[in-house]
């Protein structure tokens, strides 16, 4: 039985996250059930359209859950916690969470071109890609470099580092 693992992704805007995560997830899928968690900061990311009736119901501030045969959609006015998501997807082999850098959980810093070093308090690892040069940089021991480029070995950080949740 897989225990339930949860690893976090961090990094400036447009350094690849999503892309990673994306990658990720595709090749977990194949033998693990995959839940992704995206914060959004700025609350910029749109989800409906206005004047349809999933749009309708949210503006009212209920809380609201569209199903249909092919998925359920979970609309929210309150944020949750970590443990209120895990206990709302509850049936997952990894989680894999975008952002929301104060988490408790294993991280990789994603960067292209550049590292940003304020990142290091927060990561135990860092993925990166041939535009960064690590010896340009002081990476403190204890931080794993991986390679961007390298899904398998970054899927093997996570089983071996993920938190149990």
């Amino acid at each position: 039985m897989q225990k339930r693992s949860a690893i976090a992704f961090t990094g400036p805007s447009n350094s690849g996250k999503t892309t990673i995560i994306e990658k990720i997830a595709r090749v977990l899928i194949r033998d693990y059930k995959i839940a992704i968690v995206k914060n959004d900061p700025k609350d910029k990311a749109t989800f409906d359209v206005e004047g349809k009736d999933s749009w309708k119901f949210f503006q009212t501030g209920a809380e609201v859950v569209v199903t249909s045969p092919t998925r359920t959609t979970y609309f929210s006015h309150r944020q949750k916690t970590i443990d209120e998501i895990v206990r709302m997807v509850d049936d997952f082999d990894y989680l894999l969470v975008e952002g929301l850098k104060t988490l408790p959980l294993p991280r990789i810093a994603v960067f292209r071109n550049r590292i940003d070093e304020s990142y290091f308090s927060c990561s135990e690892a860092i993925a990166i890609d041939d535009s960064i040069d690590v010896k340009d940089y002081t990476i403190p021991p204890g931080i794993d470099i991986l390679d961007l480029n390298d899904v398998d070995q970054i899927v093997g950080w996570i089983k071996t580092h993920a938190k149990a949740v």
